[in-house]
Formats: structure tokens, sequence, C-alpha cells
């Protein structure tokens, strides 16, 4: 049965914005869903705890505590995560949804993977624990899983960072009642053993995962946890290439170097380690098949074991006897040897090594084998017999001294050029972070080594001219008499609000994406001045300084407010255009001729009700009085005549006879008289004789 449909929190609405949707993953603190932020209307992820641990206080306190700082790491291959909230208990994080697939499913399909491909992978990762280790953020489970990657492979980012420190006393325990955090296939050895842990746990936890990626396996296997937990404390990561054959040796021991179970000769943090996956990369871009050198650098050194005077060399590995071995005794070692010429080179190789260093019976000598194995292995018992001749016990007298003086000859010049070619050409560069330009450059220099700067950044915690970084990073090898570069630190990174206001809403936030901030949240107010979904004011104000990606609330005009329109019909038209002005609308008017509505009244307006918006038309039709006709003359001509002439000018007509009044029917007098201009339909009265 899918659990989805039975999922109480699907459909959800988390603190009163987060509209929970279908899940997308569930781990052993939370559960992610895809969610719908419905103030900002985007898609994002929403990790959600399990029941149970929002109830510690502590745990939630802590909780709390590691989402900001988690939300305060701003990178581009970090999930960023955008909001903590509590809705009666139920903790969550509203984090970026990335779209794609988890590095977990790209091994499930494709490991394992070619080395040039796994390590393009593996440097977003790296750059995003740098950032955190740089910041003071410490993962503690970097795995497959929280690798996320887009179906290009173009975008890779990484998840849940500060979520492990957050874990309560009530999680997962070792066998030894610590705290156990993180995934048991990539736990560092000192996490298994006391459960504290610095840069250096990720910096194993990402050698585990690269070792993943080369082979298609976990270098350690287990029935159960503790018996995984158990190998990753004695026991070493294999080389990758005892499972696919054809690695360069210098990918070994970057694997080696990144996995040691010795923190101390793992790279300091990420940082450390991406400049070494990146020459690593630079071999492989360059098809070089092996490096000596770049795989002597890379490799972990541990001290030779020592018992007094007596170093044990004794080895069945070929290799191996070309490591302990002086150059002759190698070149021999396809015959048999027996016990006695084990003896003898013992012996030899006892003193050949200590006149190498100068320091016979010194303790903590460091040999380094092929491939990154360091130092010789333990012995095995006798060792092994071929069917050749065994060499004489009894050299010449006169051989001898010869022979050993020209043995510890041998050995000073393979040791001297041993030296050259590893150690010697080398220099350790310069610690100068912190430093000014100048303080750093008078440092680097005074080493032998010539400084350069190689650009500028921003850095929240490093000073404006002062050094953030440099390659070769501190305590790195750098050849004698070579460059050092720096990166200066801009100081914060700080930009300013910029100039939004009467913009278009889309026009605003692309100007705020080219100023390097975000967008935060859209209001909107009624405006008589600024047009409609255009920008009223920014908040913070303009010019304001902020850091990289800070959200900017922007106001957005609604346009004019609406406002009821009075209906000034019948009413004197010069007071209706007054009072439309001051409502801030327009007047259109027209005049025509009204029989019923006096001069310089409205006859009528459009819209004469309901609610407009300032800046909009009224048209109000303007009296111009009744239509004026001209009175025709009718004296002189008979009564029938001149009423029918009046009246098919439109007038009535009132017949009044003369004081004297004879018959005649001939009109002698009119009024209005011939000529006037009066209304249409008015009344002529006509006299009569």
């Amino acid at each position: 049965m899918d659990r989805t449909v039975t999922d109480p929190l699907i459909g959800r609405v988390l603190d009163g914005r987060y509209r929970v949707g279908p899940r997308i993953a569930r781990g052993g603190m939370a559960t992610v869903y895809e969610a719908t932020d419905l103030r900002l209307d985007r898609v994002c992820a929403l990790k959600v705890m399990h029941a149970g641990l929002g109830d510690d206080d502590d745990f939630a306190a802590r909780f709390v505590r590691e989402a900001r700082a988690a939300a305060r790491l701003s990178h581009p291959h970090v999930v960023s995560v955008f909001d903590q909230g509590d809705d009666d208990g139920t903790l969550f994080l509203a984090m970026e949804y990335v779209p794609g697939h988890t590095l977990r499913d790209l091994l499930r399909s494709s490991a394992p993977l070619a080395p040039a491909r796994a390590l393009a992978l593996l440097d977003p990762v790296l750059s995003a624990l740098a950032a955190a280790h740089h910041a003071g953020l410490v993962h503690r489970d970097v795995k497959p899983e929280n690798v996320l990657l887009s179906d290009d492979e173009r975008v890779v980012k990484v998840a849940d960072f500060g979520l492990a420190r957050a874990v309560s006393a009530e999680t997962q325990h070792t066998a030894t009642g610590g705290v156990l955090i993180g995934t048991v296939s990539y736990l560092s050895p000192e996490l298994v053993v006391d459960g504290r842990a610095d840069a250096r746990a990720d910096v194993y936890a990402a050698g585990v995962v690269l070792y993943e990626m080369l082979t298609g396996r976990k270098p350690h296997q287990g029935e159960s946890p503790i018996q995984v937990a158990y190998a990753h404390v004695h026991e070493d990561v294999p080389a990758p290439s005892a499972l696919v054959p054809g690695l360069p040796g210098y990918v070994d021991a970057l694997v080696a170097r990144a996995t040691a179970r010795d923190r101390d000769l793992r790279p300091a943090d990420a940082r450390v380690l991406l400049h070494q996956v990146r020459r690593v990369r630079a071999a492989l871009d360059h098809g070089v098949l092996d490096d000596p050198d770049l795989t002597s650098d890379l490799a972990p050194t541990v001290p030779v074991q020592r018992s007094g005077d007596d170093i044990d060399y004794v080895t069945e590995d070929p290799d191996q006897l070309r490591t302990i071995l002086t150059p002759a005794q190698a070149a021999d070692g396809d015959r048999e040897w027996s016990e006695q010429d084990w003896d003898a080179v013992r012996e030899e190789a006892g003193g050949a090594h200590a006149m190498a260093d100068g320091t016979a019976g010194a303790e903590g000598t460091s040999v380094i084998g092929p491939r990154g194995r360091s130092g010789p292995p333990a012995r095995r018992g006798r060792s092994p017999r071929r069917r050749t001749r065994r060499p004489s016990r009894r050299p010449s007298r006169r051989r001898g001294p010869v022979l050993l003086v020209l043995l510890l000859l041998l050995a000073l010049a393979v040791a001297a050029g041993s030296w050259w070619l590893g150690a010697g050409r080398y220099t350790a560069t310069p610690g100068v972070v912190d430093l000014t330009s100048r303080a750093a450059a008078a440092k680097v220099e005074s080493a032998g080594l010539s400084f350069e700067v190689g650009g500028r950044s921003w850095s929240e915690t490093v000073p404006a001219g002062a050094v953030i970084r440099t390659d070769p990073a501190p305590g790195d090898h750098v050849l004698r008499h070579g460059t050092v570069t720096a990166v200066l630190s801009r100081g914060p990174e700080r930009h300013a609000v910029p100039q939004v206001a009467g913009k278009p809403l889309d026009q605003a936030q692309a100007a705020l994406r080219r100023a390097h901030l975000g967008f935060g949240d859209a209001s909107y107010a009624w405006s008589g001045q600024v047009d409609k979904g255009r920008v009223l004011s920014a908040d913070p104000a303009v010019g304001t300084s902020l850091r990289r990606g800070t959200a900017v609330d922007l106001r957005v005009s609604k346009g004019p407010r609406p406002v009821p329109v009075p209906d000034w019909t019948g009413k004197d038209a010069g007071d209706a255009t007054r009072a439309l002005h001051r409502l801030r609308l327009h007047v259109d008017t027209a005049q025509e001729n009204s029989d019923t509505v006096a001069r310089g009244d409205v006859v009528r307006q459009s819209p004469s009700s309901g609610r407009v918006f300032g800046g909009d038309t009224v048209h109000l039709v303007v009296s111009k009085g009744p239509v004026l006709v001209e009175v025709p003359e009718v004296r002189r001509t008979r009564v029938d005549s001149a009423t029918a002439s009046l009246r098919a000018a439109g007038f009535e007509v009132r017949i009044e006879h003369v004081a004297v009044y004879v018959g005649l029917d001939i009109v002698v007098k009119q009024d209005p008289a011939p000529g006037d201009r009066v209304p249409k339909g008015s009344t002529v009265t006509i006299s009569v004789v």
C-alpha cells in the first residue's frame, strides 16, 4: 500500500503558508515533501521532523539554532534554506526544491563511474563543504543521498547542512554509549571511537563517496552496522584499482589520503581536498597514466615501526622490495632468497637506510611504498623459496669492505636523488591568510618564493585588502622559487538596493537580481500618481547596503482608488465640472438644445452612477436652451394664410380682433415682431381688422 495515501501531512497547510504535497524522501530524522509556498506562489521542499523529536525542548532549540546557521550558508552548490517553523509541535524547514535525482540514484544505474566523471561530480560537493568549513559548519552526514543532481548533471547541490548537529541523545548510539551521528558506511574512525568530529570527518566521508563512485560499492561491508563501524576503525579503505584495474596510481593515492584512518594524515578540510582533486583532474584531462611525483605527493605517510635498532623489512611483495632494498638488491629480487640471504639483506638495508637519513636507530622514519602504501609490511614468517642457487654465505674478505663502501655511496646517492626528486624540489607554502597584501608578500618572498595577487573576492570575516586564500594552500608543497598566488579580500559583500520606483514589477525583480539581491514579498496600495502594476517603493529603502541575496520587499501600485460618481443631471454644469476635477476625474463636455433643461445646466451625464478611478473621464451634455426660430412676416396677409405660415415655422397662433373690426380678416399687427428669434413652439399673436 502506498503510505503517502494515508500520510496525514499531505494536503495540510503548515504555518498558514506551506501546502504539503507528495512525499519525496524519508530519512531517519525527517520526511521531505514537495510543497507550495502560498505566499510567494513557488514550489519548495519541506523537510518535516518526525513526530516526537519536536517534543524535546533541547532538541527543538538546537534544531532552530542549526537551521539558522545553515540558512546563513549561501553557496551555489548548497541547497538554500528559506524558512524554519513550528506548526503546533511540527518542526519543519522550507528549502530550495531541486528537480532531478540524487547521486545514489546515479550510482544505482551507472556505477562504477569513469574517474573524470566521478571527480567532476565531487568537485562541486567539495566546494560546498569548503564553504561550510570556512563558516565553521561540519556537515557530518556526507553521503550520495544528500547530493542532489539535475537531470543533465549541470546542477549539483549538497543538502542537510547543519542538521546532523541537532540529533538528540535519544537517537542512534555506539556500543560505548556515545552518540553516533551520520550514516555508518561513511563514518570516520574518530566519530565511531569518541563521537567527536571536525572538518576532516567530512573529508573522510567524501573520500568514501569517491571510492563508491569509482568502484560501484562501499569500501567496508558487514552483516551489521557495528561490523561496518569496526572496519572503519581497524581497516584501511582498499585501493579502488583493486576492483577497477587500470586506474592511475595517483587516483588510488587521492582516495587513500582522503580516507586515512589517522585524521592527521587527511587534508585539513574540504578546501585542501578540493585543491588535490583538481590536481588529479588536471592529470586525467591531460591523459597522464602515471605521475610518481603526484602519487608521492598525495599518498599518506605513517611512521615506520621499530624495535630497538632491529628494523623488520621482510616482505614478499616485489614492489615493496624496490622501496626498502638498494637498487642492486631489488634488481636481484627474482631469485630465491634463503633465510641467510634475508639476514644479510636486513643487515645491509638497515645500514643503508641509517646512512640515508643520518639517524640510525632513530624513531619516526617514514617509508613510502608504491601506490600510496605506507611503510614495510609485517613479517610473515619464513621467506618464500624458489628453485635457484643459494648465494654464498662467505664473501671474500677483500671484496667485503669495497662492496660495503659501494653500497653506502649508492645508498647516499639514491637518498639524495630521492630527496631531490621528492621533497627536495619543494618547500612548504607559508601561511599568510588574514595578512595584508604587503605583509603576505614579504613573508612569502622571505621564504624564497614569488608572490602575486590572483584576484579579489568578498569575505565576511577577512578584512578588505587581506589574504583570503592562497594557491598552493598554506602547508602544501610548492616548487622552490615557485609562485604563491593569493586571493585578496574585498571585505564584506554588500550591494545597494537599486532604484526600482516607477518600474513594472517584473523589471524591478530583474533589477534586484542584477544587484545580487533577492525579491522578498510584494504588497499593494492605491496610488493616483503611479500606474497600476508599477513599484511605489522598496523596503529596505533604495541605496541601503545589504548582504548578497538579502530579500527586498516591494510596494506596488494598484492604481487610483475608486470613487463614487455623483449625478449632476439638471444642475449647473460649471459646478459639476469643478466637483469632478476635485475627484481627479477628467470632464468631457458637449452642448445641445433642450426645451426642458435651462441653458447652462447638465442635460445628461455618463457615467451617472457607480464607481470610477482617478484619471477616468466623465462625459457631460450641457443645455444650450430651446431651439430659436425666426418669426416670419405675416402682416397685410389674410388671417388663414398668416396662420398657416406661422404654424409651418413651428409657432402656435393666437388671433385677436382690433377694436374696430370690419370683417376684412387682414393681419395688421403681430407679436413677436417679424424677424425676432424666439423658442420654437412659442405663441405668436396676430391682430386682425
